[in-house]
């Protein structure tokens, strides 16, 4: 039961009103400055919500499918009604039992994950209260409409699924400052110079070459690449326009003989894996004696639009294990694929088998999807439609501008990715913080349109790479050829490529695979170093199993993956040799790590 509290706010302070009045008026002073900004790029702003990330027509298509499902069974539509106005009628009773001094159960509350409702006023003000209850009763509704519309077909359901979410993200009342309780006290607290502050903030994100609102979610001041994230040494001793190739220097006397090349995402930049020292995978296998090299991808331009996603593959990974072993002198490469720089790895391998190229000993690959029928949230960007759509906006620059890809990610996580920072921003009018894992996050990149289109339609529209039929420079891609040894890392919680689609990519190699789940999600579950004693991992599950059930079979431990790989890839990595030094093999050194490709912005 919840007990009766006063319905004024907690720690309420009144406003000094001189102050108050002023801040008003400089407030409205800068909302007309702002007005006059916004204005200034009409034609911009247009452009951008031609060119959104989810057309409008898309999500208005989508619903009207849900309601004309509805209307086909009128019985069941007035039943899903009539249940939305009984609970609006329970909470408005009990809200009013509540001021009477009545202890009442509330008709729903929010999940425990949520944060949107942790002020103590959501539930101690029974005016709050009714707005959250009203709130969350409402999108519980419109979610059962989803999930009960009759005759949709996975893809439409999982579409409106995910539209509706957003829209109900956005009408929460925690967004808007006369219904967010803790905006409100701060507004008091304060005098209003936190509204103040926010409209200042608001104005600096509009300030864009194309006025498009370009929300910070990190101070990026704090972050310097090369001085204090990305920061173990080493130097690039090869590029090309697809990529720069970083070798790590050394950090003991003895390595072993194997070098290992890391192939990242072209979707964002390699530093996730050389975030902080303390975080930094690359630095941590560099310490355990392994020889790293990692790919720095070009942020894509016109060029790089025109290439193919076999470009990728040959200009890319197979000239990057060409570069390895002249820089190394060794006959063989291991390397690790992660994301979508493991499907290209994956389909190079491939390629390479039916060339009977064995210069790859062993692979790992991190959050990889070959599968992609079940490939989770970012389905719902995907239809032979929305392809097309993408597609015709690529074909005047080449490229897909990083904004575009940063967009499709927030949403996926909107509360937590854009609403959260329109709050602490905007209306609370504090700084977000210094925080390594967004800075990252907000350095975009630029998705090279042939490559783009190519991995949609071959990967997720058509799903070729796990059913033999993807073909690349006329070579059929068949993976039960590939018989090395495959380290296959999957993340418990990943919503960008998700366990049941992860788990399967053993299943389709020729060869011995070892999975292992890790705790947590895409990034989190990978970039989990030992010294934080977080998350956990599970290894020796049923091999024949479901994911759930191989789950269940499989032996837990606490902390971090990294060593149980570590003993796997050392036992594929030969013996302990001179560690090989930048620049002293057959490529030279042509300047310092991080490399030039990682300094450029891809935001427009």
């Amino acid at each position: 039961m919840t007990e009766t509290k006063p319905t004024t706010i907690a720690d309420f302070t009144l406003p000094d009103p001189a102050r108050f009045a002023q801040n008003l008026a400089r407030l409205a002073e800068q909302a007309a400055l702002l007005a006059q900004v916004m204005s200034s790029h009409q034609e911009a702003q247009q452009k951008e919500a031609e060119t959104q990330v989810v057309p409008i027509a898309q999500v208005s298509k989508t619903l009207s499918e849900v309601w004309q499902a509805h209307l086909n069974d009128p019985n069941k539509l007035v039943e899903a009604q009539t249940k939305l106005w009984a609970q609006y009628t329970e909470v408005w009773n009990n809200a009013w039992a509540r001021a009477l001094g009545q202890p009442v159960k509330p008709v729903i509350e929010p999940a425990r994950s949520d944060k949107r409702f942790k002020d103590r006023n959501w539930v101690e003000n029974t005016v709050f209260d009714f707005m959250k209850q009203i709130y969350l009763v409402s999108v519980r509704w419109a979610q059962e409409m989803v999930a009960n519309a009759p005759g949709l077909d996975d893809h439409t359901r999982q579409k409106a699924r995910f539209y509706v979410e957003n829209i109900a993200n956005a009408l929460s009342p925690s967004n808007y400052a006369l219904t967010n309780p803790e905006v409100l006290r701060t507004t008091f607290a304060t005098s209003g110079e936190n509204l103040l502050r926010g409209l200042e903030k608001l104005a600096k994100d509009f300030q864009t070459a194309d006025g498009r609102l370009r929300i910070s979610q990190v101070d990026g001041s704090a972050f310097k690449l090369g001085e204090n994230i990305a920061t173990t040494p080493g130097k690039v001793v090869f590029r090309n326009d697809v990529f720069e190739l970083i070798q790590y220097s050394p950090q003991v006397a003895r390595t072993f003989e194997i070098p290992l090349l890391i192939v990242p995402p072209w979707i964002n930049k390699f530093y996730i894996l050389d975030l902080t020292p303390q975080k930094s995978f690359v630095r941590w296998c560099v310490e355990n004696g392994l020889t790293v090299f990692v790919m720095s991808w070009v942020n894509a331009d016109e060029e790089q639009g025109r290439k193919s996603f076999s470009d990728y593959m040959r200009q890319g990974f197979i000239t990057a294990v060409d570069a390895v072993q002249k820089a190394t002198g060794s006959d063989k490469v291991n390397t690790v694929g992660f994301c979508i720089g493991g499907s290209l790895v994956a389909s190079s391998l491939g390629y390479m088998a039916a060339k009977n190229d064995k210069r790859v000993n062993a692979a790992t690959f991190f959050t990889t999807q070959v599968d992609f029928e079940k490939a989770g949230d970012l389905l719902v960007y995907v239809d032979d439609e929305q392809v097309k759509w993408i597609e015709e906006r690529m074909q005047a620059k080449g490229y897909l501008p990083g904004a575009r890809m940063a967009d499709a990610f927030n949403l996926l996580r909107s509360n937590d990715l854009i609403w959260s920072y329109v709050v602490n921003n905007y209306l609370l009018g504090k700084d977000p913080a210094p925080f390594d894992l967004l800075y990252w996050n907000s350095d975009s990149t630029r998705m090279p349109a042939g490559v783009h289109s190519f991995y949609l339609r071959e990967c997720y529209l058509e799903n070729r790479l796990s059913n033999g039929r993807m073909v690349l420079d006329n070579v059929r891609i068949d993976l039960k050829k590939v018989k090395i040894p495959v380290y296959n890392l999957a993340a418990k919680d990943d919503h960008i490529a998700p366990l049941p689609s992860v788990f399967r990519l053993g299943k389709y190699f020729g060869g011995e695979t070892t999975l292992v789940v890790s705790g947590s999600g895409h990034i989190a579950g990978v970039v989990n170093p030992p010294a934080a004693q977080k998350y956990q991992y599970w290894v020796d599950g049923k091999s024949t199993a479901s994911h759930e059930e191989w789950l269940r079979s499989a032996t837990e431990h606490a902390g971090s993956w990294w060593p149980h790989w570590l003993e796997w890839i050392t036992a594929k990595s030969g013996d302990k040799i001179a560690a090989p030094i930048p620049g002293e093999g057959k490529l030279p050194v042509l300047g310092d790590a991080p490399g030039e490709y990682v300094r450029v912005k891809g935001v427009a």
